[in-house]
């Protein structure tokens, strides 16, 4: 990325103090804890250090700020719509890649899939433009220039039901933005895993047992059905916060992907570093998490077969 922002806080300080140039630079090198003459093997380690610490560095833009009460700050909200989102899209693509499998080759199955392939190969950022060009320019329906941050600066934030709604209008938009464009992956996946669940011996078995239908879906063919959705689950994570980016910037929404943007316009690189490291950690959490889930719901992968 072109441009250093040291450079530029130096050349601040020497327009702005009249300082001479090693003057401004001591400062802004003792400001920002930055030690040039050590070797980068030795910055690198101390960096990792601080960073086991809970010290990602102070942001270069705001001065003296530290990046995690940045990272804290902005993203619970990111958090939030994401995680709410999710468990929206993927609860509702399995109950309707269920039924998809069941009625397949019919009239609502081949709507179903059209409308979900549609969907999944439109990018989010672009339904968030077409809510904002038809609902908030054309028709008029929706005052989004009022929706911007994540709660209005006129409401005391608290555990009160005028901020609790005030914060679910912020987030509706991004929100269904996010669901719209994942859903379809969801149910066109939970389809295709619950047709090649159908055929299997044991669920045949249980037919001919005289199971109930009822019970051969939910315990037989849908439990088993769903358990190929749980490492996507944890890999759209990644993409999900990577796409928070666009969609955070389209609805001005105030969540990590909006400070990440900003902090790239800004050449705050310190920031940059805590959230990148924030969302790859989550990203190996939660395919970690998966893994151990993944366990817990089909016993036959269980380690020593236990």
């Amino acid at each position: 990325m072109p441009g250093n922002p040291i450079d530029v806080y130096i050349a601040t300080l020497m327009g702005a103090s009249g300082m001479s140039y090693q003057d401004a630079k001591n400062l802004a090198l003792a400001l920002f804890s930055i030690n040039l003459d050590e070797p980068l093997w030795l910055q690198y380690l101390k960096y990792i250090w601080n960073v086991l610490h809970g010290d990602l560095g102070k942001s270069i833009v705001s001065v003296g700020t530290p990046v995690i009460k940045i990272i804290a700050t902005f993203l619970p909200w990111t958090v939030f719509t994401v995680s709410t989102a999710l468990i929206i899209s993927f609860s509702l693509g399995i109950l309707i890649g269920m039924v998809m499998a069941y009625r397949r080759g019919g009239k609502l199955d081949t709507v179903l899939t059209l409308t979900f392939s549609i969907l999944s190969a439109i990018p989010n950022f672009i339904v968030g433009l077409l809510f904002i060009v038809f609902l908030g320019v054309q028709w008029k329906l929706v005052p989004f220039s009022m929706l911007r941050g994540a709660y209005s600066p006129y409401v005391e934030p608290g555990f009160t039901l005028e901020f609790i709604i005030d914060v679910l209008k912020h987030a509706f938009f991004p929100i269904l933005t996010y669901v719209l464009t994942t859903i379809g992956s969801w149910a066109l996946l939970m389809k295709s895993s619950t047709i090649a669940t159908l055929g299997e011996d044991f669920v045949l078995l249980a037919r001919a047992r005289g199971l109930p239908e009822r019970r051969i879906t939910i315990n037989y063919v849908g439990r088993n059905a769903i358990l190929p959705l749980f490492t996507n689950l944890a890999i759209s994570i990644g993409f999900i916060f990577g796409g928070s980016v666009l969609i955070e910037s389209v609805f001005v929404y105030r969540g990590i992907g909006l400070r990440l943007l900003q902090a790239i316009y800004q050449r705050d690189y310190t920031v940059m570093q805590g959230i990148f490291l924030i969302i790859t950690i989550a990203v190996i959490l939660a395919n970690y998490i998966a893994d151990i889930l993944y366990g817990v719901l089909d016993p036959r992968i269980r380690v020593g077969g236990r």
